[in-house]
């Protein structure tokens, strides 16, 4: 299924695109502040997150690791001590390092970091 549109064509549906996304926009803007707006939103977060409760545990005890492995290299990274880092805590290290957190670093010189 090939569309052969003309350039006209093309310019009308781009602008009618953007015509939508400021009446959009506007529309928004208007109903922002309303209270009946807010808690709209507030409830339907409620229900995503009622409903998808599991699902960001599951996500959060998957990462558990890798945060405790990237706290710990921004904390010796603005030490200056990347040695340390790699001495105290060389899982943590191996983890980033296969993760590709810092590909561009030179284990041989501390001073150029991510």
């Amino acid at each position: 299924m090939s569309l052969d549109l003309s350039e006209a064509q093309i310019q009308n549906i781009l602008e009618a695109y953007k015509n939508k996304r400021e009446r959009e926009k506007q529309r928004y803007e208007q109903i922002k502040d309303t209270e009946e707006f807010k808690n709209y939103n507030r409830n339907k977060a409620k229900l995503h997150y009622e409903n998808n409760k599991d699902m960001y545990k599951e996500k959060y005890k998957n990462k558990k690791e890798l945060m405790k492995a990237r706290n710990s290299y921004y904390y010796y990274k603005r030490k200056n001590d990347m040695e340390a880092f790699q001495k105290k805590h060389p899982e943590r290290y191996e983890l980033l390092l296969i993760g590709g957190y810092f590909n561009d670093w030179n284990p041989s010189s501390s001073s150029s970091t991510e």
